[in-house]
C-alpha cells in the first residue's frame, strides 16, 4: 500500500492551467499600452569599497534568496574577477530586486558580490592570476599601495528592478523567477533541478533541500558533510562535488516522492519531476511533515538492510557489488520499501536473505534492468515491480 500525504490523494485530479484563448491584435496592443507585464528599472554604479561597506548594512542586500543556485566559484575564479578589476576589463552588472525601499535581493551576481566581499575582507587569497601572477598568494591588505588604490577606483554596476514592477507579492515572485531564468540562459548552464529550485518556491521545495543535508544521505552519495556555516561558505570539497553543485542530490529526493506515483508518469523523467513540483506548490505543513517522515523511514530501512551497499548494483561482469550507488536502482529500492514499511521488522530480521535475493535479481534479469538503460514508464514500473516482488518473497518465506 502506498503511503501518501493528505494533498497527494487529490493532486492528480486537477488539470494544470490550460492555454488561454488567443487574444486579438487590438487586445494585445491594449495590454502593451497599459504597461502590463512591463518591468521598471534603474541603473547604478558604485565604487567597490563603498559597495562592500553598504553590504554591511542590515537588510540592505539579501545575497541568497530562494531562487539562487548553490555557490560555485572557487578561489581561482574569484581571483580572476579581481584581476578583471585590476586591468579594468568591463564586468557585467549585477541585477537586484527592490523588495522594500533601499532593501534588495540579488537576482543575478551573487558569485561576483561574494568574491568582492571576500576580497575586501581579506578572506580571499589571490591565486591563478594570469596577467598579474606576481600578486598570487596575497590578500587585499597585502597588495602594494598603488594596486590597492587602482582597485578602489573601480566600480560595480547594478540594474535594479523597482517595486513598481509588481502590484503584489505573488506577482513579484513570478517576476523574479522569470528574470532569474532569462538572465541565466546565456551563462553557466543550469541543471533541470536548479531551474525547478528557482521557479517553484514552496514548503515542499524547502523539504527537498533539508533532506539532502542529513549526514547519512550525504555519506551514501559521496557528498561531504558540512556544518550550516560551511553550507553558506562552501569548502573546496563541496564546491568541487558535482552532485552538490548541480543539485543532483535534491533531484534524487524529488525522484523518490514523484516515482511513488509512477502510474502518472509521462513525457520523460525531467518532465514528470517538473510536473510533480508544480503540483506540490500547494503542499502545506501537514503534507510536508508526512513526506519527511516517509522519506526518513524509508531511507533508514534501506540502510538497515544494505549498509554500505545501499543503492549499489551487483556487477555481473565483476562478480561483486559496485562501489557507487546508482539512481535507477535507488528508485526501485526506495519506492518499493516505502510501500512495505509495515514489514520492516521481518525484512531486517531476514537482512541476509534480502542481500542474497537482490544479487539474484541482477543475475536473473537482463543487463541494465536496474541500472537505468531504459527510462520509459514501462522500464521504471518493471524495476519497481521486480524489486517489490523480491521483498514480498522474503517476507512470505
Amino acid at each position: 500500500m502506498q503511503p501518501t500525504a493528505p494533498s497527494e490523494t487529490r493532486m492528480w485530479q486537477k488539470q494544470l492551467a490550460l492555454p488561454r484563448q488567443v487574444p486579438s491584435d487590438g487586445e494585445i496592443n491594449e495590454k502593451y499600452e497599459s504597461g502590463e507585464q512591463r518591468i521598471v528599472t534603474e541603473s547604478n554604479r558604485e565604487k567597490l569599497p563603498n559597495f562592500v561597506e553598504a553590504l554591511k548594512k542590515p537588510n540592505y542586500i539579501l545575497l541568497k534568496p530562494f531562487y539562487q543556485r548553490r555557490k560555485r566559484w572557487d578561489a581561482t575564479r574569484q581571483s580572476r574577477l579581481i584581476e578583471s578589476f585590476i586591468v579594468n576589463v568591463p564586468v557585467p552588472p549585477i541585477f537586484l530586486y527592490e523588495k522594500a525601499y533601499n532593501s534588495y535581493e540579488v537576482m543575478d551576481g551573487q558569485q561576483r558580490i561574494t568574491a568582492i566581499q571576500d576580497f575586501y575582507e581579506n578572506r580571499l587569497v589571490l591565486k591563478g592570476l594570469e596577467r598579474w601572477p606576481e600578486l598570487n598568494g596575497r590578500t587585499y591588505q597585502q597588495l602594494p599601495s598603488k594596486i590597492k588604490s587602482g582597485i578602489d577606483r573601480r566600480s560595480i554596476s547594478s540594474i535594479v528592478l523597482l517595486k513598481e514592477s509588481a502590484q503584489d507579492e505573488e506577482e513579484a515572485t513570478t517576476l523574479k523567477q522569470l528574470v532569474f531564468e532569462r538572465l541565466n540562459t546565456g551563462g553557466v548552464k543550469l541543471s533541470h533541478q536548479e531551474i525547478r529550485n528557482a521557479l517553484y518556491q514552496s514548503k515542499f521545495n524547502t523539504l527537498l533541500l533539508d533532506l539532502t543535508k542529513t549526514p547519512e544521505f550525504r555519506d551514501c552519495w559521496g557528498i561531504p558533510r558540512v556544518t550550516e556555516a560551511e553550507e553558506l561558505a562552501p569548502s573546496f570539497k563541496l564546491l568541487t562535488n558535482r552532485m552538490w553543485q548541480t543539485m543532483e542530490d535534491v533531484e534524487l529526493v524529488l525522484r523518490f516522492f514523484s516515482l511513488r506515483h509512477v502510474e502518472q508518469f509521462q513525457g520523460g523523467m525531467q518532465s514528470f519531476l517538473t510536473k510533480y513540483s508544480v503540483r506540490a506548490l500547494t503542499f502545506g505543513d501537514e503534507d510536508v511533515a508526512a513526506l519527511k517522515t516517509l522519506f526518513q523511514d524509508t531511507f533508514r530501512l534501506a540502510q538497515e538492510l544494505y549498509g554500505e551497499l545501499t543503492f549499489r548494483p551487483y556487477n555481473l561482469r565483476k562478480g561483486k557489488w559496485d562501489r557507487t550507488p546508482q539512481k535507477a536502482f535507488y528508485d526501485a529500492v526506495m519506492v518499493s520499501l516505502s510501500r512495505r514499511l509495515d514489514t520492516r521488522d521481518r525484512l531486517v530480521e531476514r537482512r541476509q536473505r534480502v542481500l542474497t535475493m537482490t544479487e539474484e535479481l541482477f543475475v536473473n534479469n537482463p543487463s541494465g534492468t536496474f541500472t537505468g538503460r531504459g527510462n520509459t514508464k514501462a522500464d521504471i514500473e518493471m524495476r519497481i515491480d521486480l524489486f517489490g516482488r523480491m521483498l514480498d518473497a522474503v517476507v512470505s518465506e
